[in-house]
């Protein structure tokens, strides 16, 4: 029996994308984890706040209704982001997440990274670009390393 087993980024990437299969959104599945000294502290995924139809209860997304483009208008959509929503459990929780690192399946955008940013993540894994150049160039002044996983990871 000659089977590899997955490093650490692997293992946490894998478990990403199996958290993004929880949302809720019609338009795109998300999910992140945070992760300190190899142990998951929490994971989150893009849905409504609790008790709040989700987009698929509804069977349509608002979004769509008004034909608003990926990346703009973050105000207009009935669910947070799984950035957001990991950040959240920890507060929820009482999780300390300072120094910690986050996995995501998509860049965050700005609003999540000025998040990521103040709760003290300080690397950020993820796969799938996202167009917003204001997050990454705050991300990169507040020095927190974002790095890109190949798809097959």
């Amino acid at each position: 029996m000659n089977e590899k087993r997955p490093d650490w980024d692997q293992y946490f990437a894998a478990i990403t994308k199996q958290v993004a299969t929880r949302s809720t959104c019609l338009r795109r599945k998300v999910g992140a984890i945070i992760v300190k000294d190899k142990r998951i502290l929490t994971t989150g995924y893009n849905g409504a706040p609790m008790g709040i139809k989700n987009c698929l209860e509804r069977k349509t997304c608002l979004r769509e209704e008004l034909g608003i483009p990926s990346g703009q208008r973050h105000e207009i959509c009935r669910a947070l982001h799984a950035e957001q929503n990991a950040i959240i459990q920890a507060a929820y929780h009482g999780v300390n997440i300072k120094n910690s690192v986050m996995y995501c399946t998509t860049q965050p955008c700005v609003l999540c990274s000025k998040m990521i940013i103040n709760s003290g993540i300080k690397k950020i894994y993820y796969f799938i670009d996202y167009p917003d150049k204001l997050a990454i160039e705050l991300l990169n002044e507040a020095g927190v390393d974002l790095i890109k996983l190949d798809e097959n990871h």
